[in-house]
């Protein structure tokens, strides 16, 4: 009976998985603050992306990990046509086909400052415009390789817009947009900068970026951010992070026809896993609970690190 009058259902289908790459042929490398998150060679990320095509997951988004050698002050290593991410792109499209591959459009991996443009002549700020330039090369770049989705988390003015006018322009209408569009300064990111390293180049976990993210305590800004996404562009509309945010999630899916989706970041991840960890919470009733409650709110596709071990417990 409970089954029967049940609202809202979780799938694979439901589900991207965002996974972390890294240079060279080593084991898969244990991300500390994210227990069962790995970065993985190219090899074994074609591993990973097959087993979760096989699961059903239809989509992953690619992060990749550079050593610090290769990241300077302009994020150089973005428009790289050898860039790591790129050499993983084309391992995962040649491998599985089919399977939807999304990438970061943005340039703290690659900066030595850890921010996600290039920053102004006093160093005080991210120049929007001048990281809206990087931002169109790389976008071209990446489709050129084979992305399915491009996917600007930088949060820099007028990205969408002139990154869906250059696809068009350089013929690849077909390359879609996800645009990070409601992404708040968030102190949940913490784990994911340890996991691409920007924690490490900029000295610290919390690295502030609230001149270009949005203030946690603004709803109005949030669906003014969204609107212009969407008048830009953009294909899906996206809200991060996703679990204090459940109210902006509802929010934007009133607000738009175009599909919403919501990003259960690193802290979110790690907090959850902590506290099963130390025996206050039940791991897969949390864990299962969180995610319903962020496709409750309206999110079409969750873009989550539990992706994989739920898509094994759905398929049962």
């Amino acid at each position: 009976m409970r089954s029967l009058v049940e609202e809202t259902m979780l799938s694979p289908a439901d589900f991207i998985a965002p996974l972390f790459v890294v240079d060279g042929k080593g084991a898969p490398e244990p991300i500390a603050s994210m227990p069962g998150v790995m970065r993985y060679n190219v090899a074994d990320l074609v591993k990973e992306c097959r087993a979760l095509a096989k699961l059903g997951v239809p989509a992953v988004a690619l992060f990749p990990k550079l050593d610090a050698k290769f990241k300077d002050d302009a994020g150089t290593a973005a428009l790289s046509e050898d860039a790591l991410v790129l050499r993983a792109v084309r391992a995962v499209k040649k491998a599985v086909p089919a399977l939807v591959v999304m990438t970061d459009i943005a340039l703290d991996p690659y900066t030595a400052h850890g921010h996600d443009g290039v920053l102004t002549a006093d160093a005080r700020d991210v120049a929007n415009d001048a990281t809206v330039e990087i931002l169109v090369k790389m976008a071209v770049l990446h489709a050129r390789n084979g992305v399915d989705f491009v996917a600007p988390s930088d949060m820099m003015d007028g990205r969408i817009g002139a990154i869906r006018k250059a696809l068009d322009a350089a013929n690849y209408e077909q390359t879609a947009i996800m645009g990070y569009s409601a992404k708040f300064a968030s102190a949940y990111y913490g784990p994911f900068r340890d996991a691409v390293g920007s924690a490490a180049a900029a000295g610290t976990r919390s690295l502030d970026k609230r001149t270009y993210q949005l203030n946690p305590a603004n709803r109005r800004e949030a669906l003014v951010e969204v609107a212009l996404d969407e008048a830009e562009g953009a294909d899906i509309l996206m809200v991060k992070p996703a679990g204090a945010y459940l109210d902006i999630i509802r929010e934007v899916r009133n607000a738009t026809l175009k599909p919403v989706a919501a990003y259960q970041v690193s802290g979110e991840y790690a907090q959850i896993q902590a506290a099963a960890k130390m025996g206050w919470l039940d791991l897969e009733r949390t864990r299962h609970e969180s995610l319903i409650a962020i496709k409750r709110a309206g999110a079409d596709m969750i873009l989550t690190y539990f992706a994989k071990e739920m898509a094994a417990v759905l398929k049962k």
